[in-house]
């Protein structure tokens, strides 16, 4: 039958009622074989998201700050970088380390042309630093003194306005 019950049985003589199948749908008419299909397939469709989801954030990348767009950024002060001190600064999404040399104030990428780990300011040996390889580079031109870096750090343009220090992107 199709009615979702199975055929009465005699017992004894006497006829019981129909009894209702095991998985069949219920007074809904919402039975356990369609909730099962209906868990699985929102099963599958939620994998799928959760695989699809970060290959799609990887190859369409959100829109960052990061300082290409030209402008100016304050990197300090003549009076927080004396002559002979250096500080590594935020640039957008990118550290650029500023140094107040005798030939004036220089910036440079802070990103190490060996392996691409951040370089320092050691003012005791009045160099630039990268702490992975000990790469030194020289503070007035960027140029490599001493270790791996096979290249100079990429210079910045500066601006000095008064008493503040600008690094000029884009």
């Amino acid at each position: 039958m199709s009615d979702g019950f199975s055929p009465g049985s005699e017992d004894g003589g006497r006829t019981t009622a129909p009894q209702p199948r095991v998985g069949a749908p219920g007074p809904g008419g919402f039975g356990r074989r369609r909730f099962v299909r209906y868990l699985m397939g929102f099963s599958i469709v939620s994998s799928l998201a959760m695989i699809v989801t970060p290959i799609v954030g990887f190859l369409i990348p959100t829109r960052t700050a990061s300082g290409t767009e030209g402008g100016r950024v304050l990197a300090g002060t003549l009076d927080t970088l004396p002559i002979g001190a250096g500080a590594v600064v935020a640039v957008g999404a990118k550290p650029a380390v500023v140094v107040n040399t005798t030939a004036g104030i220089k910036a440079y990428s802070a990103i190490c042309t060996h392996l691409g780990c951040i370089v320092a300011w050691d003012g005791p040996a009045n160099t630039i630093v990268c702490p992975c390889h000990d790469g030194r580079f020289n503070p007035a031109t960027g140029a490599v003194v001493s270790g791996p870096p096979p290249a100079p750090l990429t210079p910045l343009t500066t601006a000095v306005e008064g008493n503040d220090i600008y690094i000029v992107t884009g």
